[in-house]
């Protein structure tokens, strides 16, 4: 069986969990199954050999980010094996490296951002006061991108923070650009310093257009994931198939590109 890795999920607090996927679920106005909870996650992903998670957590206020970081650390404590976590930050946080340096404390490995839900655009000061705690620390940031409805992480966002900080390793999900797929690919794909992942996208794209986009950023590039809770590993891997790869590229995109990216083998 192949080697899978689930490079982008989301875990809740048991007890926040509800309220959490239901605000996802509102956001998105989408119908999802799925708790938010790590047992669920774990469940869903063994389903079709899931045999490592990335997993994370978004502050919506600067009150939250150790909080949730501090989730993150007990969950990857807990399955060492099994989960990688990055930390979360927040633009107005009043000390945004101490929160750095605390999430690196807590064994974390990397940031993961959501300009959409966190109210700030790529392309502002206030990301680039992030960037720079990132691009200092020498870790890997996650980036929600694309959204038809805001301004926030859209690609004439995310494209001046790839300049600014050209030797951070970005992996900009949802093909860099949710809801503008082929757009973003078109503006996007190229850039040194950008990795892709999957997740959110292959409802909304033919096998066709999935497989044009995977190649315009290189299979050494695209990693596969489910945006967990918002999508069944069952239905994501299904529309996977249907992707006419090499099983080279196969093997690239579901283990080996974060498997070297998250420093696991």
């Amino acid at each position: 069986m192949e080697k899978i890795i689930n490079a982008h999920c989301h875990i809740y607090p048991d007890k926040i969990a509800s309220k959490a996927v239901k605000g996802i679920r509102d956001f998105y106005d989408l119908d999802m199954s799925l708790n938010g909870k790590t047992d669920d996650l774990i469940k869903n992903g063994s389903r079709v050999g899931v045999v490592h998670y990335l997993v994370h957590s978004v502050a919506t206020t600067p009150k939250q980010v150790s909080s949730i970081n501090e989730f993150i650390s007990y969950e990857v404590k807990e399955h060492p094996d099994l989960f990688t976590g990055f930390g979360t930050l927040h633009p107005d946080s009043v000390d945004i490296e101490g929160d750095v340096n605390y999430l690196l404390d807590l064994g974390l490995k990397g940031v993961k951002l959501h300009p959409d839900f966190q109210l700030f655009a790529l392309n502002e000061e206030r990301a680039f006061k992030l960037g720079e705690a990132i691009n200092n620390a020498d870790i890997p940031v996650l980036i929600h991108c694309g959204d038809f409805r805001y301004n926030y992480s859209n690609p004439e966002q995310l494209k001046p923070f790839l300049e600014r900080f050209p030797n951070m390793t970005v992996i900009g999900a949802h093909f860099a650009g949710w809801s503008m797929w082929e757009d973003a690919t078109k503006e996007l794909a190229g850039t040194p310093n950008l990795y892709v992942d999957l997740s959110s996208s292959l409802y909304a794209l033919s096998p066709e257009t999935a497989l044009e986009l995977i190649h315009a950023y290189g299979s050494d590039r695209v990693l596969w994931g489910t945006d967990y809770p918002m999508w069944d590993a069952v239905s994501e891997m299904e529309y996977f198939n249907k992707i006419d790869l090499t099983q080279k590229e196969r093997s690239q995109i579901l283990y080996e590109n974060a498997s070297k990216l998250l420093k696991l083998d």
